[in-house]
């Protein structure tokens, strides 16, 4: 079992930033990818950024250049940098972690981009 808590969403003007948290317990030492996904109101879940064991990222490009994920293993900790935010980015954004016995998913943090 993983547990996943995250953090730092919130509301933000066009053009901000923020930085989402997924703190990560249990059996993380089987960990393979780390993910951030968002879901938009009456929209499909999709990934928005994932990162491997092997420090390989990909990102669509909706969000190339943009968004960028990262790991603090000390922590056991991922982030995502959401910078250059438009109101189009505004979701329900979830912490996804792939180990080698199963997924799991964290609780959502909401984003909303407006002025």
């Amino acid at each position: 079992q993983v547990q996943l808590v995250e953090s730092g969403g919130g509301l933000v003007q066009p053009g901000g930033s923020l930085r989402l948290s997924c703190a990560a317990s249990g059996s993380i030492s089987t960990i393979t990818i780390m993910s951030w996904h968002r879901q938009a109101p009456g929209k499909q879940r999709e990934v928005v950024a994932s990162l491997t064991s092997g420090g390989t990222t990909m990102y669509p490009d909706s969000v190339k250049g943009r968004f960028t994920i990262s790991r603090d293993k000390a922590k056991n900790t991922v982030y995502l940098q959401l910078n250059g935010l438009n109101p189009e980015d505004t979701a329900v954004y979830y912490c996804y972690v792939r180990t080698l016995i199963g997924g799991y998913w964290g609780q959502g943090t909401q984003v909303t981009v407006s002025s």
